[in-house]
């Protein structure tokens, strides 16, 4: 089974006891059910009146907090709702839709709420990397410390977090990928180092997510590997080859996670297959509500799923 090459130790070795318990928890069920998983934690109530369970997994976005949008009045309840889903025993995972720090084109079709788009901002990673001493490279460095605070407050209340910062990086469409993997890499190991070491978030579970090798940080700095696959609607196919390509990725060394999808994977064909999808994350709006993506009788068959982990089927945690 691959599970047995697979280690619950984290790259961080000051990694907090819970990150600690959630990672041998996952290492433990790797390869014999795979975790429900939903964006947004507004739509957990949907889910439980249409499925009668819960998901095991919720999905939740650092984006509100960005420094380019707050000074434009940008709030955000994500750091509260983190702590509640964490006391109800359920699993965290974020990524952080980084609006640039500066340049936002801000004009019809690039407006400012848009700026983590790679059309909508001419900030310029490459020449910021390159000048640690201009301003440019100082707003990274501010947005990173920033967002190292709000994760100081999930940390303080013992919540470990599933953190999937850069992604997609590979498809060029966010500011962060749009230069290339060098310097994705790059940005993603300043976040690593500015975070573990520097403000010592002993509490991230680091998930990378983008398949192909070029792209790949080190496996120093990554403890899960993961892809985005929005396959056309209602197709539930479990994604073969994409899991393939993340195996060979990381020779079959770490866990492999879907971290975002618009319709879900087959559980029975994963399970036939040897899909071994640490967690599925469905997005939010038409791709769960629409009907055209999953139906409602296919997710009431999916939550319901002997290969499927719900809430309730959760362990224990020692800080519930």
């Amino acid at each position: 089974m691959t599970e047995n090459k697979i280690s619950s130790t984290l790259v961080n070795q000051d990694a907090t006891s819970e990150a600690r318990e959630l990672m041998k928890y996952l290492v433990k069920n790797y390869g014999t059910a795979v975790l429900s998983g939903q964006q947004e934690y507004s739509n957990l109530n949907w889910i439980n009146e249409n499925t009668g369970r819960k998901p095991a997994v919720i999905g939740f976005d650092l984006m509100e907090y960005s420094p380019s949008r707050t000074e434009r009045g940008a709030t955000s309840e994500e750091i509260r709702d983190m702590i509640a889903w964490h006391q109800q025993g359920g699993i965290v995972t974020l990524c952080w839709h980084w609006n640039a720090p500066t340049q936002l084109i801000d004009e019809p079709g690039k407006e400012w709420w848009r700026g983590f788009y790679t059309e909508a901002t001419t900030f310029d990673l490459a020449s910021a990397l390159a000048h640690p001493e201009s301003d440019e490279y100082s707003l990274l460095i501010r947005d990173i410390d920033v967002i190292a605070g709000h994760l100081q407050e999930l940390k303080d209340v013992g919540v470990p977090v599933l953190f999937r910062p850069l992604h997609e990086a590979e498809g060029g469409w966010f500011w962060w990928g749009a230069k290339g993997p060098e310097l994705a890499k790059q940005l993603y190991r300043l976040l690593y180092d500015r975070l573990v070491n520097q403000h010592e978030l002993n509490n991230l579970i680091w998930v990378w997510n983008s398949e192909q090798p070029e792209w790949y940080p080190g496996d120093d700095v990554v403890d899960i590997v993961s892809v985005d696959v929005y396959p056309k609607a209602g197709d539930h196919d479990p994604l073969a080859e994409r899991y393939e390509n993340l195996r060979n990725l990381v020779s079959d060394s770490k866990m492999i996670a879907l971290a975002e999808n618009g319709s879900i994977p087959d559980p029975q064909q994963m399970e036939e297959q040897g899909i071994h999808w640490s967690w599925f994350c469905t997005w939010t709006g038409e791709f769960l509500r629409g009907g055209q993506h999953n139906t409602v009788e296919f997710l009431k068959e999916v939550y319901n799923s002997d290969y499927v982990i719900t809430l309730d089927q959760l362990p224990e945690w020692s800080w519930k």
